[in-house]
């Protein structure tokens, strides 16, 4: 059996593991995005229209008042199915490359192993992101443009062709890739603290329970940090989407510096860190249905004492 399970890769390293891996990515991300789309809808919005939908709670009611509630729904199937199939490659390539990349970069830090391989995951996640998240975001800010992504993709190939659906690519790396670096390093760095510093017990000496309280803390904290650092290119997201600027350039002045980083960062953070926290919290809990250890709490030196 033990030998089976070796060929398999549950032990992580096979196509087992990384299956599972992606799996559970794929269902976290989709769930949990889907569970915050109103609060999406509003962030795009304020992002788009910031005189208008100034505050969160005034912003909601506007939406409310002006739209009806299936307003706050709009572009959900975009954030289902999109974000779905950028978690299920940005989690299952994460571990894909962080095992290739351990054995080839013995000499280096693992911080440079976590940060080229959540770099090189997300590269592909969001390739397969980008044509949903254009839809989404003209969906979720302009009520006549489409229902969905059923009528969303055609409307939109039609209009402006295949380019229209990469159009933001590059500020959507710009975005999320610093953010996936950091959240990936920064959720490693800060489960293996727990467990050395408050735990102070190998990961293996915990129980579940306490290994799933790890992933939700270092989930937190992740998003979090992640989110500040990946404001900037979010703005200029949203604003090349619904045609306020041309240009990545363009976009950035009109936004100007201070708004960079400021608009949109509360709900921002209010999102992304209970999303964040919640989408470790299934991923990790997935791989433990299916056998495997939960993630983090393995920086290579650690355990050792070194």
């Amino acid at each position: 059996m033990s030998d089976f399970r070796t060929k398999l890769g549950v032990d992580g390293g096979g196509f087992y593991y990384y299956g599972i891996c992606a799996a559970g990515g794929m269902f976290s991300a989709g769930a949990t995005h889907l569970a915050v789309t109103p609060l999406d809808v509003l962030k795009v919005n304020m992002q788009v229209n910031p005189i208008k939908f100034h505050s969160i709670a005034s912003g909601l009611n506007i939406l409310w008042k002006e739209e009806g509630p299936s307003s706050l729904w709009r572009g959900w199937s975009g954030k289902l199915f999109g974000y779905g199939v950028q978690g299920g490659l940005k989690f299952g390539l994460y571990e894909f490359f962080k095992s290739r990349y351990t054995n080839t970069l013995v000499d280096q830090k693992q911080s440079v192993v976590f940060f080229l391989s959540s770099a090189s995951a997300q590269v592909f996640a969001d390739v397969a992101l980008c044509p949903f998240e254009a839809v989404k975001v003209r969906v979720q800010t302009q009520p006549n443009f489409a229902k969905g992504l059923s009528d969303g993709f055609p409307k939109l190939y039609a209009r402006e062709g295949i380019s229209g659906f990469y159009k933001g690519l590059l500020p959507l790396w710009g975005r999320n890739l610093p953010f996936s670096m950091i959240m990936f390093t920064t959720f490693e760095h800060s489960a293996d603290f727990i467990y050395r510093k408050f735990l102070q017990r190998r990961k293996e000496e915990c129980s579940r329970t306490q290994q799933l309280g790890v992933t939700c803390v270092a989930g937190y904290t992740a998003g979090t940090v992640g989110t500040i650092a990946s404001n900037p290119a979010d703005n200029i997201v949203s604003s090349l989407y619904n045609k306020k600027a041309n240009t990545v350039l363009q976009a950035a002045r009109n936004i100007g510096l201070v708004n960079l980083f400021t608009r949109s960062l509360p709900i921002r953070v209010a999102i992304v860190g209970p999303v964040l926290t919640l989408q470790w919290f299934f991923y990790d809990s997935i791989k433990v249905l299916n056998g495997l250890p939960t993630s983090g709490g393995h920086i290579r030196g650690v355990e050792s004492g070194a």
